[in-house]
């Protein structure tokens, strides 16, 4: 797994990260929401798969307004998903399995039921109130600025009548931003991340970290913003000093946790920042890729931008496709170039991008399902829940063919072609994509260079994506991925194919510079034309 210092002092480096959402991930008591015992029961799938790092969405106790995202009680487990005792034999279970495992934290916002917010909105004396972000009334009424919320595209503010204040929520009025700039609520939270740190947890992913620090001034934003969320344009110095005492915490525990932080910019210039000077995030996403087209041009252009930007700052990249926010990339990439669903291309599409993700310089991002080629869910609109829109990407995982799928009236509907696309019926298909995402990550595992190695973009035909990993004294790959839906020759790249995306069997098998359409592959070998 890489030079042992740096797997053990910097392990997400090396590390390969799954997200589960816990209500969709496995069902261990027949409820039909996913809970603790239900990942549970499934670990050793995430072992066979080599997955080495876990990162659960939200578990903590909450009214579910944004399904756990309105966090009600940070210290303690919401019963909908188990117990404390529950999540402790999760947690041994993960770690027998040398895994490891990260919690989301929410520290931007609390749920309107969290006991401080309850107090807070009790009246303006009340011990809380500054625990959150109050304001009178603009000069002739209304809200004190312009912001608008995420999800209602309302204002960010909410009138409280009993007191003649608004408190401000970058998100739902159940979801009361924090006020950070008051010390008693920054060691409320740091003794939040105290207490699971000390149950043993390795880290945490943060939820809209860029957003705890405000500019006092709240002023409005300029013309040019109105209609946008604020939380999509919310970059406020304030938010360092808070990262950089955050890091600090983390850095006393022996167990070297990590923090990655969703910081939402598709310009990566913009996110480096919040790495500091190696004080603050260990970890970013990178969010461009989620929201481009299946385009090489786009991709070309999106890696030499991270890649820059990264090393500027002698920071970690981090790649992703898929999340809980937004539609699955097997979904998004059906619909490129055209709108009319393309089965065939979609699936190669998911293949090709896999190939890309575990080829890249960078710790991948994995969203639950994404290895058996889940697409979104069709949810009708009577079985809509979510404030967001995003019932579509969260639908549960098919476990089996069987009736049901290892689903007993489930929250949301199953994915289209369950009957199918589920886990054991892709394990027991040697060709599946679960299989070739299974080869990819032994890949990696066995070669330092997919670790390691410097990521160098070359100039390639229109349509392929091409970038060569070398690291001295061990052998270089190039990566190719071919965007094209008619086949492709890129000159002056010859040798053994490691992982083909059209065929996870092959092995060792030649290869001339030929690719077909949607083909990604591995390849030992060094191209010409570099840049």
């Amino acid at each position: 797994m890489g030079d042992p210092k740096r797997s053990e002092e910097r392990w997400w480096e090396d590390a390969i990260v799954y997200q589960i959402y816990p209500r969709s991930f496995a069902d261990g008591n027949g409820d039909g929401v996913g809970d603790l015992a239900g990942i549970r029961g499934h670990l050793d799938h995430l072992a066979w798969l080599g997955v080495d790092t876990i990162w659960l969405s939200p578990i903590f106790t909450s009214p579910m307004a944004d399904f756990g995202y309105d966090v009600a009680d940070y210290c303690a487990i919401d019963p909908v998903f188990g117990t404390m005792a529950d999540f402790d034999a999760l947690l041994d279970d993960v770690h027998a399995r040398d895994m490891r495992l990260l919690l989301d934290w929410v520290p931007n916002h609390t749920s309107s039921e969290h006991p401080w917010f309850r107090d807070a909105i009790s009246g303006r004396d009340a011990a809380h109130r500054d625990f959150y972000i109050w304001r009178d009334p603009a000069p002739g009424g209304g809200p004190p600025n312009n912001w608008e919320d995420a999800f209602l595209q309302k204002p960010a503010w909410t009138f409280d009548a009993a007191s003649g204040q608004y408190y401000l929520h970058l998100f739902l009025p159940g979801q009361p931003d924090l006020n950070w700039a008051n010390p008693a609520v920054e060691s409320a939270m740091h003794d939040t991340l105290r207490f699971w740190l000390d149950r043993g947890v390795d880290g945490f992913r943060a939820d809209v970290i860029y957003a705890i620090g405000k500019d006092p001034a709240l002023a409005d934003d300029p013309p040019e913003f109105v209609g946008l969320p604020h939380c999509a344009v919310q970059h406020e110095p304030a938010t360092h000093p808070l990262l950089r005492r955050i890091r600090t915490l983390l850095d006393t525990y022996p167990q070297r946790p990590m923090m990655i932080g969703e910081v939402v910019a598709l310009d990566v210039d913009v996110m480096v920042p919040y790495f500091g000077d190696d004080d603050e995030l260990h970890l970013n996403f990178n969010f461009a890729p989620t929201y481009m087209p299946w385009d090489a041009t786009f991709w070309h252009d999106a890696i030499i931008a991270a890649e820059h930007a990264h090393r500027r700052v002698d920071a970690w990249p981090t790649w992703v496709l898929s999340n809980h926010d937004i539609p699955r990339h097997r979904t998004r990439y059906a619909q490129w170039p055209n709108p009319e669903v393309d089965t065939t291309g979609s699936e190669e599409r998911a293949r090709a991008a896999a190939v890309m993700l575990f080829g890249l310089r960078g710790t991948p991002f994995l969203y639950q399902g994404e290895e058996i080629g889940l697409e979104d869910a069709d949810i009708p609109a009577e079985r809509v829940v979510d404030p967001g829109g995003r019932d579509g990407c969260r639908a549960p995982i098919p476990w089996t063919a069987a009736p049901g799928h290892g689903w007993v009236d489930p929250w949301l509907p199953l994915p289209q072609h369950a009957g199918i696309r589920n886990v054991a019926s892709t394990i027991e298909d040697p060709s599946s994509i679960v299989h070739l995402y299974r080869r990819l990550i032994d890949l990696r595992h066995d070669e330092v260079v997919l670790r390691d190695g410097a990521c160098d973009v070359f100039d390639t035909p229109d349509g392929v994506v091409g970038f060569r990993r070398t690291l001295k004294g061990h052998r270089s790959v190039t990566v190719l991925v071919s965007m094209n839906d008619v086949p492709t020759v890129v000159e002056g790249v010859e040798g053994t194919v490691l992982v083909d995306s059209l065929d996870a069997t092959a092995d060792a098998t030649g290869f001339d510079g030929r690719l077909g359409p949607r083909q990604a592959v591995i390849v030992e070998a060094s191209p010409v034309g570099a840049g």
